[in-house]
């Protein structure tokens, strides 16, 4: 099986770090793995275990695509719009790239938009363009981590749940008081590997489920701050404008 030649090329790829007596034990037990085997032995409670594993994957996949920090919050965003306002307003052509450039511009962008439609925008107006530009960043960097964070608690659940049908299998087998040695194993295994699979599945999704929460924590402060040092910026521009206005 192709899942076969997956671990034993993992296992061959360490086989220098092992010592020989480990070597032979890993050997022996992989050449002993059979995939189908392990989901056909745990039953039909398995199969929402694994329709969970495949989402968790691809939504930590997904995250870490959309996560990123140029895709988030590039380093030298920030300088380049503090230099490019210094002196005045840029054209509506650099917003648009701006906004475009990843959601750290998009927020700064917000603010520049509504200094270019209204010059007399004060302060107050500015923060709640920001605030509302932020929260709008946030729900998109939220996206599918409450569905994450679901797979997380409800993986073990599911497990539990084959764990207890694994168990009835078992005391179905002692019913008359005849004892079914292959139904007995079978309820033993359908209840040990669900509860194998249920945590296999949910600790990885919670781990990935708090450090993706973490970094969007981290790039929540990262926006807050760029569009506080922006407003400064763009209250001083603004007032600059109003007092050449008169002189013209």
């Amino acid at each position: 099986m192709p899942s076969q030649a997956i671990i034993r090329a993992c296992v061959s790829g360490l086989r220098g770090l092992q010592p020989p007596w480990l070597r032979e034990r890993v050997q022996s037990h992989v050449e002993g793995v059979d995939l189908l085997k392990i989901v056909q032995e745990a039953g039909w409670p398995i199969w929402p275990l694994i329709l969970c594993s495949i989402a968790a994957v691809a939504l930590i996949v997904e995250r870490f695509m959309a996560l990123r920090t140029a895709r988030i919050a590039p380093g030298y965003l920030l300088g380049e719009v503090i230099a490019v306002t210094r002196n005045g307003l840029p054209s509506a052509d650099v917003v648009a790239k701006l906004s475009e450039n990843s959601l750290l511009g998009n927020v700064l962008a917000s603010g520049l938009k509504l200094l270019a439609v209204d010059p007399r925008v004060g302060e107050v107006q500015l923060r709640q363009t920001f605030e509302g530009a932020g929260r709008d960043a946030a729900h998109k960097m939220d996206r599918y981590l409450n569905a994450l964070g679901s797979i997380a608690a409800a993986a073990p659940l599911l497990g539990l749940f084959g764990t207890v049908v694994g168990m009835i299998e078992i005391f179905g087998s002692q019913g008359g008081g005849n004892t079914n040695p292959a139904e007995l194993a079978h309820g033993i295994s359908t209840a040990l590997y669900n509860t194998a699979a249920g945590l296999i599945v949910a600790i990885p999704s919670l781990m990935f489920y708090r450090y993706f929460r973490g970094r969007v924590d981290d790039y929540l402060h990262t926006l807050e701050q760029s569009s506080e040092q922006l407003v400064t910026q763009l209250v001083r521009v603004a007032g600059a404008g109003r007092q050449a206005g008169p002189a013209k």
